[in-house]
């Protein structure tokens, strides 16, 4: 390949066919990152807490994009909709997830490896348009599983620390009385 200062183009021209480029692969690549937000697989979902039983559908969240883009941008959630962001590993007590970009209000249940609810948070949107300004929602327990949804969730219906939370492709379930 030649390159463009010696194919005759002047400077001028080189730097206007390099950001033409530059916006033709952005916009390109853009329906792909919209579609991330929107296409994730949705799963049933089933809290078992006590005597009670509740269902969910979710989007499910399982690579490292899917979890980062999260809810972000969105205005609403349906009542018994959530995201459950899957992790391959146990994720240690100490991380956690931030509301950047996120318009919603959200209640987030930290599942541990046994599909245990280990702990739950509300968190509240973050106004900033800095992402470092946004703090984060530490887990406080390992977990390999989140599940987010509407702020309130949990305690209006009653659903503590404790509770199983079973979704399809979980190796094993638990019950509320272990």
């Amino acid at each position: 390949m030649t390159p463009l200062y010696r194919s005759g183009l002047s400077t001028r021209a080189s730097l206007a066919l390099l950001l033409l480029v530059a916006v033709v692969m952005l916009v390109w690549r853009w329906p792909a990152v919209a579609e991330s937000t929107t296409a994730l697989e949705r799963q049933p979902l089933r809290i078992d807490a006590g005597d009670e039983v509740f269902r969910l559908e979710v989007e499910m969240a399982r690579t490292g994009d899917e979890r980062r883009i999260g809810l972000m941008d969105r205005d609403s959630l349906a009542p018994d909709a959530g995201m459950l962001f899957l992790y391959d590993r146990v994720q240690p007590p100490q991380s956690g997830f931030w509301m950047y970009r996120t318009r919603i209000p959200l209640d987030i249940a930290f599942i541990d490896a046994r599909g245990r609810i280990a702990t739950i948070h509300t968190m509240e949107p973050c106004p900033s348009d800095t992402a470092r300004e946004c703090p984060a929602t530490l887990a406080g327990a390992s977990y390999q599983a989140a599940l987010e949804v509407n702020a309130g969730f949990f305690a209006e219906r009653g659903i503590e620390e404790g509770a199983c939370v079973v979704w399809p492709g979980r190796k094993e379930g638990c019950s509320a009385a272990d």
